[in-house]
């Protein structure tokens, strides 16, 4: 059975990466620059700047939380069983501390393929340190917010945590169960 999971999450994220959609023409965020975000990781950066653009008020996070985890693409595809994976950076109080890797699997109806960058913000040390302890996951009850202009003003912690997500492109029908499961690296 783990063979299978592991054959499907692989075809999954094969699938989903050809839906993520080609740009032409000038993307402002396309230069934004790492010391404006003080993170060297240029997808990381422009997470960030797209973030921070979608939804201004976002900013109060980000200046408040303890510590947020930011992963600038997680490819997502499904077929009946599906799977995300995603590589991000992890920051406290503003400093990169280490990197962390988010993968997802779910079961239920589904069909396509997706790309979304997500962030989650930690309101103070103990979930962070929850996190860093490297066996941090969501349940299928965990909800994240799309983030789109003034949503970041009535959100807030759930847990410890508050999750936003920003669709890149692909398109996703989905009824189905899962949660997400991330692993750390300390710098």
């Amino acid at each position: 059975m783990k063979k299978l999971i592991a054959t499907s999450l692989t075809v999954v994220v094969f699938v989903s990466a050809s839906f993520v959609p080609a740009y032409a023409g000038w993307n402002p965020l396309k230069n934004a620059k790492a010391e404006d975000q003080k993170v060297n990781n240029r997808k990381v950066a422009e997470a960030i700047a797209n973030f921070k653009n979608s939804d201004p008020d976002m900013k109060v996070f980000f200046n408040k939380a303890y510590g947020y985890a930011v992963f600038p693409t997680v490819g997502k595809g499904g077929i009946g069983i599906g799977g995300a994976y995603g590589s991000g950076e992890v920051f406290e109080k503003g400093k990169l501390i280490g990197y962390s890797g988010l993968t997802q699997v779910t079961i239920g109806f589904q069909l396509g393929g997706q790309a979304y960058s997500e962030i989650i913000f930690f309101k103070d040390k103990k979930t962070l340190d929850d996190f860093k302890g490297g066996n941090f996951e969501f349940g299928a009850q965990a909800s994240a917010v799309a983030a789109t202009a003034g949503v970041s003003k009535d959100a807030d912690y759930d847990n410890g945590v508050a999750i936003f997500t920003i669709a890149k492109g692909g398109l996703m029908y989905e009824a189905s169960v899962g949660g997400q499961k991330f692993s750390y690296e300390s710098k």
